[in-house]
């Protein structure tokens, strides 16, 4: 008999054809309305600015699994991945250094894995929002690493029990 519910496999297949479906998505608004070049009209300017926002985003979502991961070593076979993950992001996005953690970390594990999504989730919409004023192979980026953020929120949340 097979299995049925959520599997990780269809967790995956589900993100990625909503990064499809981001990349993909119409606009009725023009190319050169889409991306913005910035205050001074540089589009390298404009990524710069962009790549380092987004940096910081992810950037401070490695230092709360670095904060979870002090508080709880118990969940590090659970969250060490996640955070490789996300560590990989930051520097894919041009890297930022590590910063202090300024909400403390719940102390129940559970809430503290709730506290991590709740951030991932935010990081993932922080990224997938700023497709529309990234250049094409910043979007690209951009929407795997919303995707990767879907992932690890299913993963924190729905994936407890597997």
């Amino acid at each position: 008999m097979g299995r049925t519910g959520t599997t990780r496999r269809r967790a995956f297949m589900a993100t990625g054809a909503a990064a499809a479906a981001v990349l993909t998505g119409c606009s009725d608004r023009p190319a050169a309305e889409t991306r913005t070049s910035g205050p001074a009209g540089d589009p390298a300017r404009a990524e710069k600015a962009l790549r380092r926002r987004l940096a910081a985003t992810s950037g401070s979502l490695r230092d709360h699994y670095d904060a979870t991961l002090a508080q709880h070593p118990a969940l590090a076979g659970r969250l060490t991945p996640l955070r490789t993950a996300v560590a990989a992001h930051v520097t894919a996005l041009g890297g930022t250094p590590p910063v202090a953690l300024t909400a403390p970390v719940p102390t129940v594990p559970a809430q503290a894995l709730a506290s991590l999504a709740s951030a991932e989730k935010r990081a993932f919409e922080a990224h997938a929002a700023a497709l529309d004023e990234a250049p094409p192979e910043l979007a690209r980026l951009l929407a795997s690493v919303a995707a990767a953020g879907a992932t690890h929120v299913y993963l924190l949340t729905n994936g407890a029990s597997r």
